[in-house]
């Protein structure tokens, strides 16, 4: 089973991002669920929801305190919230910056994990660019699915497609398809081999 936890603020999109994720993980013939935190969801109030993918049934329903894959949508939180608490050693991290680790002084954290395993994506940047708006979570699922190669960016697509019909649909997916080669440009240029993420 691979798990993911994601954290952001109310109005970015939280709880659509593992919802996405899991109906991409369902397109590929996987067992998945998506669910939040029960907590304050007004605007700008921290927010985490999960996602777990498995090849068969899933019957665990608390939360993930173990995550394979921590998705941060707003690093602000790495001064109200322990963000990292649980992450496992071989794990993955994705954060929504135009800011190097060392910059937002998390580069500790990012070091202990294998290389290729962290990376960080302007996703807000990028959505303001094409949906108008810095609703980071579609760019994110791009980069989740060139990061970890869990499940493919056909996939991603699809889910979006699901999510947001027509117009809103096709610039998330423009959004999600820059963070993706991002992703794979970043990875390419630091030389990084294969560390697809298994079940």
């Amino acid at each position: 089973m691979f798990e993911v936890r994601v954290h952001g603020r109310g109005g970015q999109g939280v709880v659509t991002a593992a919802e996405m994720l899991s109906v991409a993980a369902f397109q590929e013939g996987r067992h998945a669920q998506a669910f939040p935190s029960f907590g304050s969801e007004r605007t700008g109030a921290p927010v985490v929801a999960f996602c777990r993918i498995a090849d068969r049934e899933i019957r665990l329903r608390e939360p993930v305190t173990e995550p394979d894959c921590l998705i941060v949508q707003d690093p602000t939180l790495f001064k109200v919230v322990d963000v990292f608490a649980g992450l496992k050693p071989k794990g993955f991290l994705i954060v929504n910056s135009h800011k190097s680790f060392a910059e937002l002084e998390i580069e500790e954290v990012a070091r202990r994990l294998p290389p290729g395993h962290a990376v960080t994506v302007p996703a807000s940047d990028i959505a303001k660019r094409h949906v108008g708006r810095p609703l980071p979570n579609a760019a994110l699922l791009g980069a989740f699915a060139a990061l970890t190669e869990l499940v493919r960016f056909d996939s991603v697509r699809h889910a979006i497609e699901e999510a947001f019909p027509g117009r809103i649909g096709a610039v998330n997916i423009a959004a999600a398809e820059e963070a993706h080669v991002h992703v794979v440009a970043t990875e390419h240029a630091a030389g990084v081999g294969d560390h697809a993420a298994t079940l």
